[in-house]
């Protein structure tokens, strides 16, 4: 069952230099599923992500030929209908929790500001689903957690509340961007493992954006790349290490590998043709 469709996908920016394509056409469809986006910087991953749930602001624009989710067209929303979808039904994990959560406010009170605004429920009702969403990512001991402000916690504790908080209202999809970026390989995998459960357990629709294509490789099922603002090669994940596309085919050659050469890691040539 396909959860999202996108098609011609075009997200434009005015700036004092013209207009600014970000994204140029990006068609695609999600199931539940785990879906990966890979790329440079730059190259539209985060722009198509923030467009599916409208988060594109002034001087930027989105438009589409249609934007599908769970049978609404997203471009027809006026923006009070979009707001509640927002949370309930679709949630995005931002790139850095140090600059996606409050500085100022106890992990706790950001968890339960959602539940007591929008879901209008009780102090005790909305601390008990914020501990068990806690909980639900892993983290030991949740009680602690809530009273913490966001700098008093690690990179990868930060990251597990972001995930608690969008997973609090039971979405039916997820979009993630660089959720392991900034994380060791352990507590990248425990993360990995969290998102892989959530797929698996609730049937969710999973959008996980990143750079690093060994990870997309082994945890998505099919993946994207996007080079300067276009789909350039679509696959299914577990052939992305022996992708057709000279693009992807230069991401990968840039990997350093165990054993290789000690020389210089080689450039990318580009190709002016990858961008029409």
């Amino acid at each position: 069952m396909t959860l999202l469709s996108v098609k011609n996908l075009r997200v434009t920016f005015d700036t004092e230099a013209g207009v600014v394509e970000a994204v140029r056409g990006v068609s695609f469809s999600l199931g539940r599923e785990r879906l990966g986006i890979v790329g440079e910087s730059g190259s539209g991953k985060t722009m198509t992500g923030r467009s599916v749930l409208r988060l594109i602001r002034p001087p930027g624009r989105i438009a589409a030929d249609e934007m599908l989710f769970d049978g609404q067209d997203l471009m027809k929303l006026p923006e009070r209908e979009m707001r509640a979808l927002r949370g309930p039904r679709m949630a995005m994990v931002m790139q850095d929790p140090k600059y996606s959560l409050n500085p100022v406010m106890k992990v706790g009170a950001q968890l339960m500001e959602g539940l007591r605004q929008r879901d209008r429920v009780g102090r005790a009702e909305a601390h008990g689903k914020a501990v068990a969403a806690l909980e639900a990512v892993q983290i030991r001991d949740p009680e602690r957690v809530m009273e913490a402000y966001p700098h008093e916690l690690s990179g990868g504790m930060g990251q597990r509340v972001m995930i608690a908080m969008m997973l609090i209202p039971n979405p039916d999809l997820l979009i993630a961007d660089e959720p392991t970026s900034a994380l060791d390989v352990t507590v990248q995998a425990e993360v990995l493992s969290i998102l892989d459960g959530l797929v698996r357990d609730r049937g969710m629709g999973l959008i996980f954006i990143s750079h690093d294509l060994r990870l997309v490789a082994r945890f998505c099922d099919r993946v994207l790349v996007m080079y300067k603002g276009r789909v350039v090669e679509e696959l299914a994940a577990q052939d992305l290490l022996h992708a057709k596309h000279p693009y992807t085919q230069g991401l990968l050659n840039c990997l350093p590998r165990i054993g290789g050469d000690r020389g210089p890691l080689p450039g990318l040539d580009r190709n002016a043709e990858w961008a029409r």
